[in-house]
C-alpha cells in the first residue's frame, strides 16, 4: 500500500526616597524607534516575470476547478519524468482523491482509488534530496550560516551552506524541498524506492515530510481548489476527482492557458522576501512568501 507514513512573574525592586533635597523629576528618555519595515515593493514590471517551460507544467482539471502545477526537474528529475510520461498517456484522467486530510494533504493517482495500485511503469528511486551546485539558480531567503533557505523556481528548498561545497568531491551540497502549501510529493510505502504513480498535494505546510518523501513540484495556481477537495481518511465514497491531467505543452494552442510566474531570482521577489521577513521576524519561513502568478 502506497500511503503516507507518518508562567513567570517579574520580581519587584523597592526604591526608597533619599533624604537629600528632591530634584525636579526628570522625563525618562523615549524608547528607540523600531526600524521601519520595508515597504511593499511596487507592482512587478515585465522583466520580473518568467514563462515556465510548458513541458514542466501540469494542468489538472478537477470537478472542483483547475490546478496549475509547476514540476521542478532540478529537484527530482526521475519523478518529474515519470509524472510527465503518465500525463502523456492520460493515465490520471478520472482518478479520484481517495485520501484527503484537512490541514495536511490530498492524495490521488491510484487507478484503484484506494491506495493499493499504481501504473505498469517501474517504481522510481527516492529523490528525497538532491545536489545543489553554484550553477543552479537559487533565490536566497535566509542564510543560517550552516544552512541556506530559498527558492529554485517556485519550489522552496533548504540546503547546506554553499561554503561547504569547496570540501565536496562534486563541488556541490545536499539540498531538499520544503513541504510548504501547494508542494507536490510522491506517495510510497515502507520502501523508499516505491514511488510509482500516486502523489499528494499539500493543503498546508508539513515539515515532518522533508527528506522522507520526494518533493517534485508545486501548485502555482489553484491552491483554493486543493483545499476544497472533500476530506476523509479514506474519503467516504470519494466524489472529487481529476477530470483531465495534461502537460501545458500538450494542450491545443487555441485552448492553452498563458502562464507566467514571478521570477524568484529577480529584484522584485528579493524585495518581497525582505518585506515578509521583516514582518514575520523570528517566525519567518519560506512558506510565508507567496509567489505571484498569472494564468489567462
Amino acid at each position: 500500500m502506497r500511503t503516507l507514513l507518518f508562567a513567570a512573574c517579574a520580581a519587584a525592586v523597592a526604591v526608597t526616597a533619599s533624604a537629600a533635597p528632591k530634584d525636579k523629576a526628570k522625563t525618562p528618555p523615549a524608547p528607540a524607534a523600531k526600524p521601519a519595515a520595508p515597504a511593499a515593493p511596487s507592482a512587478p514590471g515585465p522583466a520580473d516575470w518568467r514563462t515556465p517551460d510548458p513541458n514542466n507544467v501540469l494542468v489538472i482539471d478537477t470537478n472542483k476547478g483547475r490546478i496549475v502545477l509547476e514540476m521542478i526537474p532540478e529537484v527530482a528529475p526521475q519523478h518529474v519524468a515519470q509524472i510527465r510520461a503518465l500525463a502523456h498517456e492520460n493515465f490520471y484522467d478520472g482518478l479520484k482523491f481517495f485520501r484527503v486530510i484537512d490541514k495536511f494533504m490530498d492524495q490521488t493517482g491510484d487507478p484503484q482509488n484506494n491506495g493499493q495500485g499504481g501504473s505498469s511503469k517501474p517504481n522510481v528511486p527516492a529523490e528525497f534530496t538532491f545536489r545543489r551546485g553554484a550553477d543552479l539558480p537559487f533565490a536566497m531567503a535566509a542564510d543560517q550560516t550552516v544552512a541556506e533557505i530559498g527558492f529554485i523556481k517556485s519550489m522552496p528548498v533548504e540546503s547546506q551552506s554553499m561554503a561547504l561545497s569547496v570540501m565536496t568531491k562534486d563541488q556541490k551540497v545536499t539540498a531538499w524541498g520544503l513541504y510548504c502549501p501547494g508542494v507536490a510529493g510522491m506517495a510510497r510505502d515502507d520502501n523508499p524506492d516505491s514511488g510509482n504513480s500516486q502523489f499528494f498535494l499539500m493543503r498546508y505546510a508539513y515539515p515532518s515530510l522533508e527528506r522522507k518523501y520526494t518533493a517534485w513540484g508545486r501548485v502555482i495556481s489553484g491552491q483554493d481548489v486543493v483545499r476544497a477537495i472533500k476530506a476523509g481518511e479514506p474519503v467516504e465514497q470519494p466524489q472529487d476527482y481529476m477530470e483531465h491531467v495534461r502537460l501545458l505543452a500538450d494542450l491545443p494552442e487555441a485552448t492553452r492557458p498563458k502562464v507566467r510566474v514571478i521570477d524568484t531570482k529577480g529584484p522584485w521577489f528579493k524585495g518581497e522576501i525582505d518585506r515578509v521577513r521583516a514582518a514575520k521576524g523570528a517566525d519567518f519561513t519560506a512558506c510565508d512568501v507567496d509567489i505571484p502568478v498569472e494564468v489567462k
